[in-house]
């Protein structure tokens, strides 16, 4: 079985005090866009990949990347233990193998390891016969990461709590973004750790919780000014040099560009194709900055 993940972009980002448990309340409108990496399964009887998974029950998840681990550490690895222990005796005998080819750059924001883990999640259950209803899939995913749920729910959805209650929303009328992505990451526990000092002990506000029922009827022009992203301040503290790249891409686009997640991916939104490619080829020339454009929840 081939499944293609995708990437995500948090068009509006509001983040409260630090709760008890150590997670951040959010408010955020997600969406996915037209940027996947793609997981092939393999059992172990299947000839076509020339490969085991090795034991039986085992999980072997290769990727064509070096640096992405492929163990434990990895959310397809933790997505199909979960669904094993889950489907007890209905769970499949043999080895599993998986290969892991990403796009989505890490450390960007664009959420692809938790898009991974989604995606095992629902592969395998369908692959598996282990019939779990959407209900049951989204409780394990929260138990992988905030972001997880919201890729079995997409394309486009507000997500409150740690960002695993989900609620879909209408796609944006905006149909295409321009991405930036920086040549550096942004690791997703520092930007909260630099926001919460940024903030400072007695913050202990909950996050904005505007009405956005309205959001997605207004062109690209309208609602970029709305959006917000309160991650942003730690990040260019962190980075510096991305808020730079953040001012001269507004410069240069003629619009807001809002920072996806934790960052460092930048991102603004156009009505149209033409007009987030022009950009987005304006912005690589003159920063030497790669861009893409992509389809908003596609």
């Amino acid at each position: 079985m081939r499944a293609v993940s995708p990437a995500k972009i948090n068009l509006h980002l509001r983040v409260g005090a630090v709760r008890q448990d150590g997670f951040h309340p959010l408010h955020t409108w997600m969406v996915t866009v037209g940027l996947f990496d793609t997981l092939d399964f393999l059992t172990a009887t299947d000839q076509r990949g020339g490969e085991t998974a090795g034991q039986p029950g085992n999980i072997a998840l290769t990727c064509d990347i070096a640096s992405v681990p492929v163990d434990d550490r990895n959310l397809v690895v933790r997505a199909a233990r979960l669904l094993l222990a889950e489907g007890g005796s209905r769970a499949p005998s043999t080895s599993i193998a998986v290969r892991l080819a990403k796009t989505i750059p890490m450390g960007g924001g664009l959420g692809g390891g938790s898009s991974n883990g989604a995606t095992a999640l629902s592969a395998l259950n369908m692959l598996w016969s282990l019939g779990l209803s959407l209900e049951r899939l989204s409780e394990l995913a929260a138990s992988l990461g905030s972001d997880v749920p919201f890729f079995l729910h997409g394309p486009s959805a507000l997500c409150t709590g740690r960002g695993e209650q989900i609620v879909p929303l209408t796609r944006p009328r905006p149909q295409w973004a321009t991405l930036m992505l920086p040549d550096f990451p942004i690791a997703t526990a520092e930007a909260y750790r630099r926001l919460d000092a940024l903030r400072g002990n007695d913050f202990a506000e909950k996050p904005e919780a505007e009405d956005l029922t309205l959001w997605p009827t207004l062109p690209a022009v309208d609602l970029l000014p709305r959006l917000a992203n309160d991650l942003e301040a730690a990040a260019f503290d962190l980075q510096p040099a991305l808020g730079k790249l953040r001012q001269a891409a507004e410069e240069i686009a003629g619009r807001p560009v809002r920072m996806s997640g934790s960052g460092s991916t930048l991102f603004t939104l156009f009505d149209t194709r033409d007009g987030a490619e022009a950009a987005g080829q304006e912005i690589q020339k003159r920063l030497s900055l790669k861009t893409i454009a992509v389809r908003i929840a596609p």
